[in-house]
């Protein structure tokens, strides 16, 4: 798989976020992801405000599913998502629901194996239950919480390697990447590359960060796109 650029929309206004994304789509970024801030605060209206103003670019609506898997699923894939995410501690059978929802409704299925006691197993779990694509996620308390107790705060990049050798679907590191780790991944074998909080959103205030931020993600786009060649 080629090596893609996702832009996180963690913000919670659905203007901010159509002016995010149409300024990251100018930059070179190939899919757009409604964070879940942005669902919790404007949900299906958001992601189909997306749709309406890109209609097609790839959208990744991220639900972090844990029950309802289903007709989560499918409301977001009606709503234009093209892709959504379940958690890989959610029930198997909810995992299930959501990959069979994204085969009735046309939309691909990532796996999310933040919090997994194994990430490593983790990560095979989703495959085996049908996932698309793995979510390989350090969470945004948890690395705020061991960094506050002073210890080294956990990297993504940490099991990197160790969970794309354990499946054969795409994997995707998320999670405190600077962006020169995140333009990194697609080294690591893992090459779908996610920007958001805190490298182009305030991972305070879920707003759009200050400065250049356009000529910014151009110059990490071609980075990462010129891993292909």
């Amino acid at each position: 798989m080629k090596p893609i650029v996702q832009i996180s929309l963690d913000v919670t206004s659905i203007d901010e976020a159509l002016d995010t994304a149409a300024m990251a789509l100018r930059a070179g970024v190939d899919w757009l992801e409604a964070g879940t801030p942005l669902i919790l605060a404007e949900g299906l209206h958001g992601v189909r405000k997306l749709r309406e103003a890109f209609p097609d670019t790839p959208i990744v609506a991220d639900l972090k599913t844990m029950d309802g898997g289903y007709l989560e699923a499918e409301m977001m894939a009606k709503a234009g998502a093209t892709h959504v995410v379940v958690m890989a501690r959610a029930h198997e059978e909810t995992i299930k629901c959501v990959v069979q929802a994204g085969k009735d409704f046309g939309a691909a299925v990532m796996g999310d194996n933040l919090a997994c006691p194994d990430m490593v197993e983790g990560a095979r779990r989703l495959e085996s239950l049908g996932c698309d694509f793995v979510v390989h996620h350090i969470g945004y308390d948890e690395r705020r919480g061991i960094a506050a107790r002073g210890e080294r705060m956990p990297s993504p990049l940490d099991q990197l390697r160790e969970v794309v050798d354990a499946v054969e679907i795409p994997v995707q590191a998320v999670g405190g990447l600077t962006i020169e780790q995140a333009v990194q991944c697609p080294a690591y074998g893992a090459p779908l590359v996610v920007l958001g909080a805190p490298l182009t959103i305030d991972a305070d205030a879920f707003k759009t960060a200050d400065g250049d931020l356009e000529s910014s993600l151009r110059l990490i786009c071609e980075k990462v796109h010129a891993q292909a060649d």
